[in-house]
């Protein structure tokens, strides 16, 4: 059945005046009467840049879930089972819990009006974005529906999308002011952005151009040279291990040990960030939200095995004749068990998604990590800041030991000292994970700098790191090594020579 033609307004620059159009959407019950006299259940409507779709529930029968999709200024209702295999470039879903919903409130059999409005008037012109398409969608069930827990689902795929894209809605009264509360916006790989709304009024979707405060400037360098940092770090990272694991494992010492799980932690790291790219353009969901958690859980644990060399420095070198049983049992299980809650707890939230990540060039990057910024801030900034506040003040509490040391002691050659010192200090940081700090200089003038500092530091940390392993084992094991009465059940930490420290660089 095709109802009679809807007289919209259009302005002296062709736009379909806002008002007109919501005032429209309403009038359109009284269509939804004309059918039910007519004993007819769906209909559509085409008239100029207005196209639509009318559906009315069969009375006394259970309600069902309503699919139909727009192509080539016709909308066409579809089965629901078989809607997700459309080509259409949209197409949308009502579930069966709006149908309902309208049937309690009116009290009357239910029914569903779509309309696609084309060239809609934007009255807000304070913001700069633009309307994808020029489309924008009118839903209406005849009564106020919201807080839906089965949400209405849009699908519109387009082709070179350039821009960030936005779900957004307008409740029809006054000026177009457009929001994204009660949508969510997602993006697969094929470019296909899904709307998922929890109530009826007009649809959207904004294009908004990249904003230079979101967007990664450098990304492709920067990830170029990430890649080539975490390979070289991978690399030397399994050397290690092998030399640990099948040659040196029963000679190792509790400051090994701790170093060969940090190892471990960020083998983790390098491995699911290099592949994490590739993942995230598979469009796989269950394999995004595995490796956006592997992610994760690796970097929290290489955080707590840079707390936990911190901590052993602080118990091996400041605190004198502390016993403590199952040293490493407890502190192992403290590094890998301790960041387990709390990726666990994001992901039972649905916090791993796959993350758009826009360039100054244009370029579009996905990756698979959160996309809540208080996950981010208070998680992942807030773990890593108590982190770096307590590997700071033992830094400091073992620099100014030694410069207290070395007061003593007298120094025969200045430079080979300072060389020595410069190598211990640069040593520690890399112990204890202070490298990472570079990250929160990254506003102002030092934005850029800091992002190559951090990005070439941090992904080189492996092979860094491999290099301190190499040297102490090599040209004076057992400067870092502890007391032997520490092999046992019970640790015993004791006092060393803290002058000591050096003399691994000789």
């Amino acid at each position: 059945m095709k109802l009679p033609t809807l007289k919209i307004e259009k302005d002296s620059n062709g736009f379909i005046d806002p008002t007109k159009a919501s005032e429209a959407l309403d009038k359109t019950e009284s269509l939804v009467m004309e059918m039910k006299k007519d004993s007819k259940h769906s209909a559509s409507i085409v008239t100029g840049d207005v196209t639509g779709v009318i559906q009315r529930q069969a009375e006394n029968t259970d309600t069902e879930d309503f699919c139909c999709s727009s192509e080539q200024d016709v909308m066409n209702i579809l089965d629901c089972q078989s809607a997700l295999d459309t080509d259409s470039p949209w197409s949308v879903m009502i579930p069966s819990e709006a149908f309902d919903k309208a049937h309690l409130e009116s009290n009357k059999s239910a029914f569903v009006v779509i309309l696609q409005f084309k060239n809609m008037r934007n009255t807000n012109e304070t913001n700069i974005y633009t309307v994808l398409n020029n489309e924008t969608y009118g839903i209406t069930m005849g009564t106020k529906i919201s807080n839906l827990t089965d949400n209405i689902e849009m699908s519109i795929k387009q082709k070179n999308m350039v821009g960030k894209a936005s779900c957004v809605s307008w409740d029809g009264i006054g000026e177009v002011n457009w929001t994204t509360s009660g949508c969510e916006t997602e993006i697969d790989s094929n470019n296909t952005i899904k709307c998922s709304c929890s109530h009826l009024t007009f649809f959207a979707v904004l294009m908004s151009p990249p904003d230079v405060n979101s967007t990664v400037p450098d990304l492709e360098t920067l990830t170029f040279i990430t890649s080539i940092g975490c390979g070289i770090s991978m690399f030397f990272l399994a050397v290690a291990l092998f030399m640990h694991f099948l040659l040196r494992k029963a000679k190792s010492n509790q400051a090994t040990k701790i170093l060969m799980n940090m190892f471990v932690a960020l083998s983790l790291l390098n491995v699911s960030f290099l592949s994490n790219e590739s993942v995230a353009n598979t469009g796989d969901n269950a394999a995004c939200v595995f490796i956006a958690l592997l992610l994760h859980y690796s970097m929290l644990a290489s955080f707590t095995w840079f707390f936990i060399q911190a901590l052993h420095m602080y118990l091996w070198l400041i605190r004198q004749n502390v016993s403590i049983t199952n040293y490493m049992r407890k502190i192992t299980v403290l590094g890998w068990a301790f960041p387990a809650p709390i990726v666990i707890a994001i992901v039972s939230v649905g916090g791993y998604k796959a993350v758009i990540l826009n360039t100054t060039s244009g370029k579009i990057t996905r990756m698979c990590w959160t996309t809540n910024v208080y996950i981010h801030y208070i998680v992942n900034i807030g773990y890593y800041a108590l982190v770096f506040i307590f590997t700071t003040g033992i830094l400091i509490t073992i620099l100014t030991r030694i410069v207290q040391a070395r007061k003593i002691k007298a120094v025969n050659c200045k430079r080979k000292t300072f060389r020595k010192q410069l190598m211990m200090v640069l040593s520690l940081f890399l112990l204890f994970g202070l490298t990472w700090s570079v990250a929160f200089f990254s506003y102002g003038p030092m934005r850029i700098p800091s992002y190559y500092i951090f990005t070439v530091l941090n992904s080189l940390q492996g092979f860094f790191l491999f290099l301190y392993y190499y040297h102490i084992h090599n040209d004076a094991a057992g400067s870092f090594s502890d007391d032997p009465r520490s092999s046992g059940s019970t640790t015993t930490m004791v006092q060393p020579n803290i002058n000591g420290l050096g003399n691994v660089y000789k």
